[in-house]
């Protein structure tokens, strides 16, 4: 048994609803745009069959920005021969050298702080379609860059379907032997939380490790490594992890309510009125692992919330 299978359950019978792709194909588009923030987990919409001028002489379906402040292209798979990720990638170097164009562009429709905020560290590149090939989920993980494939199905009139065969957290290794890969910036020019935790002591590397495996031990979440903290995901992010170096501990922002949550000060903080990097309302401070041990309901809380 493989894929996402949909029943229709009605007094105790079942029926397998079978999906199409046909119809849908030629409005997914304008579908994904029109509903970006909740159909992408956060990917807040910036322009549709956006000219790559001259040189590149394209145009990228679609632009947005997700809750990370790292810019996002999405392609589409139109046909059974178009090679959706390569045309991504070739859009994607594009913009890594249109900074400028595309921070003017999200100033425009979001405004100036959210421009101030683009994180670069990780572009992220998202494919939809309705199957891949091997080939192309091969050729996804052996790339360097962030790329999320996404499989889509439509059942009946009023059912859509969105599934991740495959997501590549982009970059290589800095620490050997680790689970989660940690990118390397695509501007060398900042200190990123990748440079911090190589020149961090050995211990405070040792509770980050046991945090990145306890965290993705939690079920389906993947780690994306960005300008300030590394990015736990679900459909969308349920932990942020700073490295606080020099006073060795971590910094966790969950999706968790404050006001559900007995504050102790030193280890929890409601930060919904507190500018701070990362998502999420409720602060945890982790400088042990007996700190990690009893903050884990509240980790596992913030999963849930995210899926």
């Amino acid at each position: 048994m493989a894929g996402l299978q949909v029943f229709r359950v009605s007094d105790g019978d079942v029926r397998r609803v079978e999906g199409d792709t046909v119809e849908l194909e030629r409005h997914l588009q304008a579908l994904v745009e029109a509903n970006m923030e909740e159909m992408l987990g956060g990917v807040r919409f910036l322009a549709s069959e956006y000219s790559t001028g001259p040189v590149h002489r394209g145009r990228i379906d679609s632009l947005g920005l997700d809750e990370d402040g790292s810019p996002v292209l999405i392609e589409y798979k139109r046909t059974s021969s178009e090679s959706v990720l390569a045309q991504g990638l070739f859009y994607l170097a594009w913009l890594v050298e249109s900074r400028a164009e595309f921070e003017a562009l999200v100033e425009q429709r979001l405004g100036t702080k959210a421009a101030e905020q683009v994180d670069w560290s990780n572009p992220r590149v998202v494919c939809i379609a309705a199957d891949f090939t091997r080939y192309d989920l091969v050729a996804a993980g052996m790339s360097h860059h962030r790329i999320d494939m996404v499989v889509y199905r439509r059942y009946g009139d009023d059912l859509v379907t969105l599934e991740l065969a495959a997501s590549v957290a982009g970059g290589c290794s800095a620490l050997p032997g680790r689970r989660t890969e940690l990118a390397r910036p695509v501007s060398a020019n900042r200190r990123t939380v990748t440079d911090v935790l190589a020149q961090a002591g050995g211990e405070i590397r040792g509770l980050y490790e046991e945090l990145d495996s306890r965290l993705l031990d939690l079920g389906e979440g993947h780690a994306v490594p960005l300008q300030h903290y590394v990015a736990y995901r679900r459909r969308r992010n349920f932990a942020c992890v700073r490295v606080l170096a020099q006073a060795q501990a971590l910094v966790v922002f969950l999706r968790v309510d404050p006001t559900t949550v007995q504050l102790v000060p030193g280890w929890t903080r409601d930060v919904r009125r507190i500018g701070h990097l990362g998502t999420g309302e409720l602060e945890v401070r982790i400088g042990s692992v007996e700190d990690l041990d009893r903050s884990m309901a509240l980790l596992r809380t913030s999963y849930a919330a995210a899926a």
